[in-house]
């Protein structure tokens, strides 16, 4: 058969992922944080998109309040406002009546400032770490100028929680010097506050901390020098045998050495805390669970009245103009659109995730029923991916506290009964079962497995020591006190 060349039609059907599409997806899956700096960005970059002004500047300006409701007339889109109190708002601020109004010579003259005068900004602080902190105490050190490069080096090479990260040998390297040098350098900075900083352990910072408190060569010494793993498994009684001590002495030293802090260095982080921002809340009203979407903080978007008015005006724009304004009108009206419908979406898998998850609502995580992507996207009517990307950094505060939507979704574990028990139901029971505990006879993962089967809740040992791990709690020889 020989080769050629045919020209075929050929209908089909595929998906085309345009660039609407592409932004209402991204969109969805943006968390509450990402979704305020996209907004703003899209602002500065469409001409025809604006903040709406609040309800209260509307009822103070009248003309405002006239073309709000001319642009409702002229079919502008605005994004559905959240059922509820609008937040107080805050005053646009002119900037320019603050900055380079500093005066070195506190006149009070009304002559305007120099153009070099320093602007207030210049002046703003950051807050201080653990380095600044110890630099400052190196300045009051007389050294010379190889000790000080070298102790800069070791401050350089501290972690987030105070140790040293480099070795000797890197000190060494870097300074060219002998290892005493490099170590009387080190002794430097283990010198400063805070007491155990510059350390490479754990052990080597409690010991630090200890002879700065005048333990050295006692008993709380000795235990850390010597039975550290001991110390750390709460093995108190195999230290008095090894040390030929009553367990009542062990038990004085240990309690000097619980006052100590293990990692020196986290007092002094300057680590900036983010809180988590709720998007959706429940609230229990006479009995019902009411769902508000939280849309405090995010700009409330409109089309600009005066390019529609250009617009709507003949000949006041040439063709690329009009073309250019029509094109941003069109992307404008889609974001604001994808915005309206990443709003709905949320509320309507909220209110999915109530109806499957009642019982948690009502009375906590024991409560908690398996379910999966399919059985909200099936009751919702959209895809599992997209209620994966719904669920997915986005929070909920709800009379029992504040929890990722990802966190109602939890595997099911079959019991004996043929029934099935939510994972994150058992992982509750195990936290019970553990905070509840004798901590001189703590339970094991084979006993927890067997106090789990007389509730009807068959796991195995492998599967209640795999829940514990990921709750992040101490296997039993750690959780044991010889009180």
């Amino acid at each position: 058969m020989a080769l050629e060349l045919r020209q075929n039609l050929k209908l089909a059907q595929k998906l085309v992922m345009t660039p609407q599409l592409r932004q209402a997806i991204k969109l969805l899956q943006l968390g509450r944080l990402e979704l305020t700096e996209a907004l703003q960005a899209e602002i500065e970059q469409n001409p025809m998109l604006e903040e709406a002004p609040a309800l209260q500047e509307q009822a103070a300006n009248p003309e405002a309040l006239n073309a709000e409701e001319n642009l409702v007339q002229n079919e502008a889109a605005i994004t559905d406002r959240v059922k509820g109190d609008d937040p107080a708002t805050v005053a646009e601020i002119n900037w320019e009546d603050y900055t380079n109004s500093f005066d070195t010579d506190l006149s009070f003259a009304h002559e305007a400032p120099p153009a070099d005068t320093p602007s207030q900004f210049d002046f703003i602080s950051a807050t201080p770490g653990l380095t600044s902190f110890l630099q400052w105490q190196l300045t009051h050190l007389d050294l010379n100028e190889q000790d000080a490069d070298l102790t800069r080096f070791i401050i350089c090479n501290l972690d987030g929680h105070g140790f040293l990260e480099a070795t000797i040998e890197d000190i060494c390297t870097y300074g060219n010097c002998s290892q005493e040098e490099a170590e009387g350098c080190l002794r430097i900075v283990q010198s400063l506050d805070p007491a155990g900083v510059a350390a490479r352990d754990i052990r080597e910072s409690l010991l630090l901390q200890l002879d700065r408190l005048d333990y050295y060569d006692t008993l709380p010494y000795q235990i850390v020098e010597q039975h550290m793993n001991l110390l750390q498994a709460r093995n108190y009684a195999q230290i008095a045998r090894e040390i030929g001590t009553p367990l009542k002495k062990v038990m004085e030293a240990v309690a000097v050495i619980q006052e100590l802090t293990p990692y020196p260095g986290n007092e002094y982080s300057n680590e900036q805390t983010n809180y988590v921002v709720p998007d959706v809340y429940v609230y229990k009203i006479d009995g019902e669970f009411v769902i508000q979407l939280n849309d405090d903080g995010l700009p409330q978007l409109q089309l600009s009245s005066e390019y529609q008015q250009l617009l709507k005006k003949k000949g006041g724009l040439n063709a690329e103009s009009r073309g250019y304004l029509r094109e941003n009108k069109r992307n404008a009206e889609w974001f604001i659109k994808s915005i309206e419908q990443r709003q709905r979406t949320i509320y309507r898998v909220m209110e999915s995730l109530l109806k499957f998850q009642r019982d948690f609502f009502e009375t906590g995580p024991a409560a908690m029923k398996p379910l999966i992507l399919r059985d909200v996207a099936e009751d919702i009517g959209m895809h599992e991916s997209t209620v994966s990307r719904v669920t997915s950094n986005k929070y909920v505060h709800c009379p029992q506290g504040i929890y990722e939507l990802k966190y109602f979704f939890s595997t099911a574990v079959p019991n004996a009964d043929g029934d099935a028990v939510a994972a994150e139901a058992i992982k509750t029971r195990i936290r019970q079962l553990i905070s509840n505990e004798n901590p001189a006879k703590p339970l094991s993962d084979n006993k927890i497995s067997e106090l789990l089967a007389k509730e009807n809740m068959h796991v195995a040992r492998r599967t209640v020591a795999k829940y514990r791990e990921q709750m992040k709690i101490l296997p039993v020889k750690h959780r044991r006190h010889n009180d």
